[in-house]
């Protein structure tokens, strides 16, 4: 079935660090060109989608705010629905605490006060950060994390630990996982994104460096997956992976081979 809505990746697909990625922006233009809305969708969650459209057209990307999705901005709509007026704890970037305030969200410094902990990738965390998170759950606050992403890349290639591994830490010391996380795979992104699009799951692509969040959303929401090897999986990763994307291509350039072979279908 010949697709119309293209749901892209942004670091390891489109760019690595501050760095296009060889033949990314041409693989756009023709995305662009074969009748394709795009959708970008980070995980990343210490920048908003304003952020990201302007990092995008500094790389000769043109692009507006509302055709980026990230795991901040999940993660403040979602907020705003079940937790709307929420007094918020927030371990994470200042990133993410400038979107959940410009959002109208009231954060504290007194974890026992809090309506909601909001758990993050922070570059800063330590031990104390555990012990208000234990103080947050304790006094009843609900647990939400951005993103499961436990390592990120870094311009030079090599990984650093990702919102992921903080939430996982502060899942340990309260002994349960968060009530839900905003980021890929996460249904509340996907939708996100589609609702952006327009476009039904089964007219759409994924296309992403990552099986367990970009491919993994792709699968569980009925759309076209695209595997490109310039970020986090290589061939040996996706060769020893149970998650199988429909297509596999060495960077976001060759996606007119993914392209023909749909039509051709």
């Amino acid at each position: 079935m010949a697709t119309r809505g293209a749901i892209v990746d942004l670091d390891g697909t489109v760019y690595r660090g501050d760095t296009p990625l060889v033949g990314a922006r041409e693989g756009l233009e023709l995305l662009h060109d074969t009748g394709h809305e795009v959708c970008f969708v980070s995980n990343n969650p210490a920048k908003s989608p304003t952020e990201f459209a302007a990092r995008l057209i500094e790389m000769d990307v043109p692009v507006d705010a509302e055709a980026v999705v990230s795991a901040a901005s999940v993660t403040a709509s979602t907020l705003e629905r079940t937790h709307p007026d929420a007094d918020l704890f927030v371990i994470g970037s200042p990133g993410l605490r400038s979107v959940l305030t410009a959002a109208g969200f009231r954060l504290t410094d007194d974890p026992a006060a809090c309506d909601v902990l909001v758990v993050s990738y922070d570059r800063g965390f330590e031990y104390d950060d555990m012990t208000d998170g234990l103080r947050a759950i304790e006094a009843g606050a609900a647990f939400v994390g951005t993103d499961p992403d436990r390592t990120i890349p870094t311009g030079d290639g090599r990984a650093v630990p990702g919102s992921g591994a903080i939430i996982d830490a502060i899942a340990g010391v309260v002994d349960r996982d968060p009530d839900w996380i905003a980021g890929k795979p996460a249904a509340r992104m996907a939708e996100t994104a589609l609702d952006r699009l327009d476009s039904p799951p089964g007219e759409c692509l994924v296309i992403g460096d990552r099986l367990d969040t970009d491919i993994a959303m792709g699968k569980r929401h009925g759309m076209e997956t695209v595997l490109v090897l310039t970020g986090v999986t290589d061939r040996e990763t996706f060769a020893a992976s149970d998650i199988t994307p429909d297509h596999v291509i060495d960077g976001l350039g060759d996606i007119g081979s993914v392209l023909a072979t749909i039509d051709d279908n």
